[in-house]
């Protein structure tokens, strides 16, 4: 930071001055002049431009003209220069001729109030072509292998950043524009729902665009070497130094720093930092929540107007048809068509289904009797000490369940030990059961350091990645599995015990 930070921009004086009408016209026509490359004006000029506009009280005259350039020259938002030319009268010659230029800082503070002119509301806008072009130039700068003919490197990297910064601001703008009063009022109207599937399939179309190509940027940006990064940021600012700034330009060590702090700015924006989420993760999310939000507010209006209909009749043919009905599946049939899902109460304890299978309905299951306590705020008498549950049995079928699942993981490993290398892509049709213990033993090795692992009967388990994208498909007795094509050795270490001796 530097110590300007403190100090009071003086320029911007005119905007809040007394005479603020006249200054603020007077710099509008020296902006309007200057984006006509019309850079150098005399009084005159400045005096009838500014008449121009209308806005001034008629009784302006140019001698208060000239002490309001006096001032903007006092306040450093304009620069004078003496002018050499011929004289036309005697009052021109008696008196110094300048003329006025804007300062650089004079031009950014115009330049920003003719942009506040024309807000109305946030703006932005949602485009996902801009994640593309932005993994597409990184893959670009991957490919390079940092060789970089002089001016290439800059280019790419004002192409990168343009639209990442393209890419942030209009996102944040559109999306807080959603999240405005103005918007939040239209959404409880009924002209909302001219906008909804528009806005809504807009924001879909958002997502789908960032979650096919912002993953691969961030894992682009995660895998491109430090190296290779240090490498194009130095041809970067090797290529600024050779575009000659006449106006005080950055030392190399600055601009390589401010570099460095855009590039990590972005790798942060796409893969957070450290245990922080990144911010796409927060766009995607927020952006989802919009959605949700707008689905909401769309039914909220439905159902005003349904709440103002009679639905009598068709209640009552409604009736008439579960009357008819002799068959009490039929019925239950009748009843999901109609009301849908019930509005379900959930209980936090076991489940006890008589059977496993998925498909079985809520109507062939068994009931789970539940005790309820009231809610009457009465305060009930206490029952006295209840009666301790005997949990033997359960606990015997846990403890078989148990023994049971390691016998069969322990000849599993005898079986591979035997064979001392298991590579996924050469492994037969397998069993539901062992696909679990390979995907146990992988998870397990992936979440070590080491990439090895030691069982209870002492068999040492190394994973070994795949060299580059290599994939395997394994077999399984319910389906296939796509997978890495990972390695697994198994040796036998110090303590080696059998299931069997238990």
């Amino acid at each position: 930071m530097s110590a300007t930070l403190l100090n009071a921009i003086v320029e911007t004086s005119y905007l809040n001055a007394q005479n603020v009408g006249r200054y603020r016209c007077i710099m509008r026509y020296f902006y309007e002049q200057h984006q006509r490359l019309r850079y150098w004006l005399k009084p005159r000029e400045v005096f009838d431009g500014a008449v121009a506009l209308g806005l001034l009280e008629e009784d302006y005259t140019l001698e208060q003209c000239q002490k309001d350039l006096n001032q903007l020259v006092e306040w450093r938002n304009l620069v004078p220069r003496h002018d050499g030319g011929r004289s036309a009268t005697v009052e021109e010659y008696l008196r110094k001729k300048f003329r006025y230029q804007m300062t650089p800082y004079a031009v950014e503070i115009e330049r920003l109030v003719a942009g506040l002119e024309k807000i109305r509301g946030y703006g932005g806008s949602l485009e996902p072509s801009l994640f593309e072009e932005i993994a597409a130039n990184l893959d670009k700068l991957e490919k390079s292998a940092g060789q970089f003919p002089p001016g290439e490197a800059v280019s790419l990297w004002e192409r990168i950043y343009a639209d990442f910064t393209k890419l942030t601001e209009n996102a944040s703008d559109y999306i807080a524009s959603l999240q405005s009063t103005k918007v939040e009022e239209l959404m409880l109207t009924e002209a909302f729902l001219a906008y909804k599937d528009s806005v809504t399939q807009y924001l879909q179309d958002f997502i789908q665009g960032l979650q096919r190509h912002a993953y691969k940027t961030e894992a682009l940006l995660t895998d491109i070497n430090e190296g290779l990064v240090h490498t194009f940021l130095a041809n970067v600012r090797r290529d600024l130094a050779a575009r000659p700034q006449l106006d005080d330009p950055l030392t190399p060590a600055e601009q390589l720093d401010r570099l460095r702090q855009e590039w990590q700015s972005m790798v942060r924006w796409f893969a957070g930092y450290e245990n922080e989420p990144s911010d796409v993760y927060f766009l995607e999310q927020t952006t989802k929540d919009t959605i949700a939000r707008i689905v909401r507010s769309a039914l909220r209006i439905q159902e005003k107007h349904r709440l103002g209909v009679s639905r009598r009749r068709e209640l009552d043919y409604l009736g008439k048809w579960f009357f008819s009905l002799a068959d009490i599946d039929d019925s239950h049939r009748l009843a999901a068509q109609v009301f849908g899902l019930y509005r379900c109460r959930h209980f936090q304890g076991l489940d006890d289904k008589d059977t496993d299978n998925p498909d079985i309905s809520m109507w062939q299951a068994g009931p789970n009797i539940r005790a309820l306590r009231s809610r009457s705020r009465k305060r009930l008498r206490d029952g006295g000490a209840g009666a301790i549950k005997n949990q033997s049995e359960r606990q015997q079928r846990a403890k078989e369940d148990f023994l049971l699942a390691r016998r069969e993981e322990s000849l599993l490993l005898q079986e591979y030990l035997a064979r001392q290398a298991v590579r996924i892509a050469d492994l037969d049709r397998v069993s539901p059961r062992e696909r679990y213990y390979l995907l146990y033993w992988i998870g397990r090795c992936l979440a070590n350091k080491s990439r090895r692992i030691l069982t209870p009967e002492g068999i040492g388990i190394t994973l070994t990645l795949p060299a580059g994208p290599a994939r395997a498909r394994l077999e399984c007795d319910d389906g296939e599995l796509d997978m890495p094509n990972y390695l697994l050795q198994f040796s036998a270490g110090t303590g080696v015990h059998h299931e069997q001796n238990i």
